[in-house]
Parts: C-alpha cells; sequence; structure tokens
C-alpha cells in the first residue's frame, strides 16, 4: 500500500474515530479502503473513482451522487445504503450486501452484481444495462422503470418484486424465480426466459414479442393485453392464465399447457398450436387464422388420452372458432323490477344444482318482449339447462315434456351413441335434481305471489354450436295481441329437424 493511500486511510478511520460523519464531497480516488468501517457515514457526492472497498461496513451510509464507477465492492455491506443518482458503472459489487438500499436514478451499466443480496432494494429509474445480476437475490425489490436492457439474470430470485414498466429488452433470465413478480407494461421483447417461474406473475400489457419463454412456468399469471408476437412459448406452462386480449401473432404455443386458460379476444393469428393442452379452454371470441395446428390434446390431466386431430386448416379454425351454444327463453312480456328480482333468485337457487347454469343469463327487454339467453361452451348441456331455465314460468311443465319427449325421438336416431349418451346423460342429472330445485324455489320465492311475468306465453330455443335452432315449446298464445287472433298450436320437431340440430353439435370425443 502507497503511503498517499496509507495517509488517505488513516486520516478518514481517525476522523471517522473522532465522532466525525460528515464526508461529503470527499475524494478518495484509487483509495484502498478495505475491509473500513464507515456506517452510517455521509459521502453525498463524494468520489471514489476505482477505490477497493470491498469487504467494507458501508451499512446506512449516504452516498447520494457519490461517483463510484469501477470501484471494488465485492462482498461490501452496503444495507440501507443510500445511493439515489450514485454512478457505479462497471463497478464490481459481486456478493454485496444492498438489502433495503436505496438506488433510485443510480448507474450501474455493466456493474457486477453476481449473487448480490437485493431484498427489498429500491431500484426504480436505475440504469443497469448490461449489469451482471446472476444468481442475485431480488425478493420484493423496486426496480420500476429500471433500464435492464441485456441485463444477465440467469437464475436470479425476484419473487414478488416490482418490475412495472422496467425495460429488459435482450435480458438473459433464464431458470430465473419470477414468482408473483408485477411485470406489467415492461418491456421484454427478446428476453431469454427459458424455464423461467413466472408463476402468479403479472404481466398485463407486458412487450414479450419474439421472446423466448420455452418450457417457462406461467401458471396462474396476468398476460391480459400482453404482446407475444413471434415468441416462442413451446412446452411453456399456462394453466390458469388470463390471456384476455393478448396477442398470440406468430407464436410458437408447440405442446404448451393451456389448461383452463382464459384467452377471450386474444389473436393468434399465424400461431402454431400443434401439441397444445387445451382442456377447458374457451374456443370462441378469438382470432385463429392461418394457424398451424396437426393436433390437441383436450384431456383432463393432458395426459393425451383425448386427442382431437385435423385434417385440414380449416378443421382446426372451426375448433377455434367455436360459436358458443346457446338457450333463449323468449317471454311475451316486459320484465319489470318485482320480476326480476324473483328471477334472479330463482336462477340463483338453480345454479347451486346445476353447474353449468352458473353464469346468469343476459337479459334483454324489447318494445313488447324479454329475452333472457344462456351461454353454455358445450351443446350437450342445452336440453338439460332448458329443463332447468323454465322452470319460474307458468309453461314449464308443458316445456318439460316436451324435452323428454324429444330425449326419446335422440335415443332412436342414427347417430354415435356416445353423442346421444353425452345428451341423454346431462338431462338425467338436470331431471335428478329437480325435486331439489323445486324445494329450494319454493323456499325462496314467494309461490302464492302472482307475477304477471312468469304467467305470460313463452318460447323456448335452442341454438347449437353450429347456429342450427330447435324450438322445443311454443305456448299457443305467444306473440297473439287481441282475443281475436286464431291460436297458433306448437308441433315438436321431428326427423331431419332433429338429426341436423345434433348433427352441428360441436363434439369433443
Amino acid at each position: 500500500m502507497q503511503a498517499e493511500e496509507l495517509l488517505k486511510r488513516f486520516e478518514l478511520v481517525k476522523r471517522y474515530t473522532e465522532g466525525d460523519r460528515n464526508f461529503t464531497g470527499i475524494n478518495l480516488n484509487e483509495a484502498n479502503l478495505s475491509r473500513i468501517n464507515l456506517s452510517k457515514s455521509i459521502l453525498r457526492k463524494a468520489s471514489l473513482f476505482v477505490a477497493n472497498i470491498s469487504g467494507a461496513n458501508l451499512s446506512e451510509t449516504d452516498l447520494s451522487e457519490a461517483n463510484l464507477n469501477v470501484a471494488r465492492l465485492s462482498s461490501t455491506n452496503l444495507s440501507r445504503a443510500i445511493l439515489n443518482g450514485a454512478t457505479l458503472n462497471v463497478a464490481n459489487l459481486v456478493k454485496a450486501d444492498l438489502t433495503g438500499a436505496q438506488l433510485i436514478g443510480a448507474s450501474l451499466i455493466r456493474g457486477e452484481l453476481v449473487r448480490c443480496e437485493l431484498s427489498q432494494t429500491n431500484f426504480s429509474g436505475a440504469n443497469l444495462t448490461e449489469a451482471d445480476l446472476r444468481e442475485v437475490k431480488l425478493t420484493e425489490a423496486n426496480l420500476c422503470g429500471a433500464n435492464l436492457s441485456g441485463a444477465n439474470l440467469r437464475g436470479a430470485s425476484a419473487s414478488s418484486a416490482n418490475f412495472t414498466e422496467a425495460n429488459l429488452h435482450g435480458a438473459d433470465l433464464t431458470k430465473a424465480e419470477l414468482n408473483g413478480v408485477n411485470l406489467s407494461n415492461a418491456d421484454l421483447r427478446q428476453a431469454s426466459l427459458q424455464e423461467v417461474n413466472l408463476s402468479g406473475a403479472n404481466l398485463s400489457g407486458a412487450n414479450l414479442k419474439w421472446a423466448d419463454l420455452s418450457g417457462a412456468n406461467l401458471n396462474g399469471a396476468d398476460l391480459s393485453g400482453a404482446q407475444f408476437s413471434g415468441a416462442n412459448l413451446k412446452e411453456a406452462d399456462l394453466r390458469n392464465t388470463n390471456l384476455a386480449n393478448a396477442s398470440l401473432i406468430n407464436a410458437d404455443l408447440t405442446e404448451t399447457n393451456l389448461i383452463k386458460a382464459d384467452w377471450l379476444g386474444a389473436d393468434l393469428t399465424g400461431a402454431t398450436l400443434t401439441g397444445a393442452k387445451m382442456y377447458l379452454v374457451p374456443r370462441f371470441g378469438i382470432i385463429a387464422d392461418d394457424i398451424n395446428c396437426q393436433w390437441v390434446d383436450i384431456s383432463p390431466a393432458g395426459d393425451r388420452t383425448q386427442i382431437k386431430q385435423f385434417n385440414s386448416p380449416s378443421e382446426s379454425r372451426r375448433f377455434l372458432n367455436h360459436t358458443p351454444g346457446l338457450v333463449q327463453i323468449v317471454v311475451d312480456a316486459l320484465l319489470d323490477h318485482s320480476a326480476n328480482r324473483t328471477l334472479a333468485t330463482a336462477y340463483s337457487q338453480i345454479a347451486e344444482n346445476y353447474g353449468p347454469m352458473s353464469c346468469p343469463p343476459n337479459i334483454e327487454v324489447g318494445y313488447r318482449r324479454t329475452t333472457l339467453t344462456f351461454r353454455f361452451d358445450s351443446d350437450e348441456h342445452l336440453l338439460a339447462a332448458a329443463f332447468l331455465a323454465i322452470l319460474p314460468f307458468n309453461d314449464a311443465l308443458e316445456t318439460q315434456k316436451n324435452i323428454v319427449a324429444l330425449s326419446k325421438i335422440i335415443e332412436i336416431q342414427n347417430l354415435d351413441k356416445k353423442r346421444i349418451v353425452q345428451l341423454c346423460k346431462a338431462l338425467n342429472a338436470a331431471r335428478d335434481n329437480l325435486n331439489e330445485v323445486i324445494k329450494r324455489l319454493l323456499i325462496a320465492i314467494n309461490p302464492g305471489q302472482k307475477i304477471k311475468f312468469f304467467q305470460s306465453p313463452t318460447r323456448t330455443i335452442l341454438i347449437s354450436s353450429g347456429q342450427e335452432t330447435l324450438t322445443v315449446n311454443s305456448h299457443p298464445s305467444f306473440g297473439r295481441r287481441d282475443a281475436s287472433s286464431q291460436e297458433s298450436k306448437f308441433s315438436l320437431p321431428i326427423g331431419q329437424k332433429v338429426v341436423d340440430f345434433l348433427a352441428s353439435f360441436d363434439y369433443l370425443d
């Protein structure tokens, strides 16, 4: 150690020992301060260019706007230190402890922070371009608006950290633990995210164009409005994710696990979906033009026990542009507040006994009529739902008789036995619950209260996913506006009409 450096160190230690803590603006360039104790000192705007401070204790020290470029800070204790606006470009912070430190607006361009302890550290607005952050701990750290473009975060642990609007363009986050992080509106273009753990993370509005997420875990993540154009999501885990309005144009989703994912409004134009696991994934409300998909796995466990093969692009496009089946009850009266309350109570009780009706109907009140529309992902629920949905109305018994008669007609049709079994099984489940549902309705609503809306004529219509309609009942007085007009007797559809209706079902055998 040279004499000049020894003198600098001696004078600094002497002042600190005597109780002096204010070293604002001090020049310690190239000084050897390894293992020194300057805890709780004030080193604002100090110059420590190329200084050796490795192993030192700088906990709770104020280094705001200090110059620490190319400084050696390996294994240094900087816990709860203040480094706002400081420059640490190309500094060596390997294994340093910055727990709870503040580096707001600091510059750490190409800094070496390998295995640093950065939990609860505030890097908001900091510049960490091309910084080496391999295996760092960033638990609950704040990197809101930070620039991490080209940074290396391989194997980093950053659970519950805040990366909102951060720039991670071209960053390497391979095998990083990022569960529960907030990456909303972050820039992750061309980032390497292979085998990363992003379970439960918030990536809403994030830009992941051309990012590599192969083998990544995104289970339960919020990906709504995110940009995945050209991204590699091969074999990624996207179970239970929210992909609403996400852009997946030209994305590779080969063998991706999408079980129970919600992607309503997503754009999959040109995407590859061969081998994707798609059990309980909505197949409507998405754009699926020019997709590449030979087969998908629709088994509940994603174990390929149920495979849906496609022989042409039009088949796969039709599969992914599925239209939900509908049950419509058209009431020849306007819905009033009293009827609306009773209707809500009735359908709530029905839903408790028949899960597929858990979603309330869409109610459209027109000039003279009210239309109740129930939507179903699977056509097999149409007969059963109509059987139960009509219960609050006076037309219930006649409509239910027609549905039972229709089920008997279906049983003798020359159709795949599995399809007939699906329909009849669902209807039988609804009939088995009928007594319990009626009992609940009698308790929930006042049967002695005569509400005109429920006594009005109705028409019950089934609309398949293939857009074939089947009217199962229409009251003779439906549509009549005066007593002189002739009643029209309803005839239950039979023969080819029933066959066409059933053939239009979208079955997932």
